[in-house]
């Protein structure tokens, strides 16, 4: 299949050069870097992250574990 890409001047030079230097056309350069990205794991698509996993704030606003829920959330909000 065929397709049209539109891409910033720069950014073309690089590709060039790096088909070049690598001694690729840039039809290979691309279909190699196009594969790359599609078997690569999207981010975000991990695991789901807990309460455990979550950064912790340390010092004297820190909230404990027992006021992670959304419910405890709202409460120190509204207190």
């Amino acid at each position: 299949m065929r397709t049209t890409l539109e891409l910033p001047d720069p950014l073309f030079a690089r590709l060039k050069a790096r088909a070049a230097s690598e001694r690729l056309t840039l039809k290979q350069l691309l279909r190699s870097y196009v594969e790359q990205g599609l078997n690569d794991t999207p981010p975000g698509s991990g695991s789901k992250r807990s309460a455990h996993t979550l950064p912790r704030v340390e010092g004297p606003l820190a909230i404990s574990g027992e006021h992670l829920s959304n419910a405890a959330l709202f409460d120190l909000l509204d207190a």
